[in-house]
């Protein structure tokens, strides 16, 4: 299985990037999809994620309402709208799937059997 990013890049603070994850194989009904990151020096931390099951989101707190997830069924993707971005938003992004196991276990990383290979986001001051 291999999920496919995309959408990375370098922009400036303030601007914006979506990001895209293509879930080959995996009914989005049954599943949650997940975008995590992780900093050079720091543990991975999630970000948002979503159910494809019953459309539950979750944000982490740092998110402030900047992003937005959204999962589109027939063509089997995921997308992470990312605006106001800042410096420390700079991180490698993954995508990653799961089986859906409950709203509750929608940001721990342990929920998720497969992973992408990530994308670079790296935001400039």
């Amino acid at each position: 299985v291999q999920l496919v990013e995309s959408g990375g890049g370098l922009v400036q603070a303030g601007g914006s990037l979506r990001l895209s994850c293509i879930v080959p194989g995996f009914p989005l009904d049954d599943y949650q999809i997940g975008w995590f990151r992780q900093a050079p020096g720091k543990e991975r931390e999630a970000v948002s994620c979503i159910s494809g099951s019953d459309g539950t989101t979750y944000y982490a707190d740092f998110v402030e309402g900047r992003f937005t997830i959204s999962a589109d069924k027939p063509k089997n993707e995921v997308h992470l709208q990312m605006s106001s971005l800042k410096p420390e938003d700079t991180a490698v992004y993954y995508c990653a799937v799961g089986y859906y196991s409950g709203a509750y276990y929608l940001k721990f990383s342990r929920a998720y059997d497969y992973w992408g290979q990530g994308t670079q986001v790296t935001v400039s001051s």
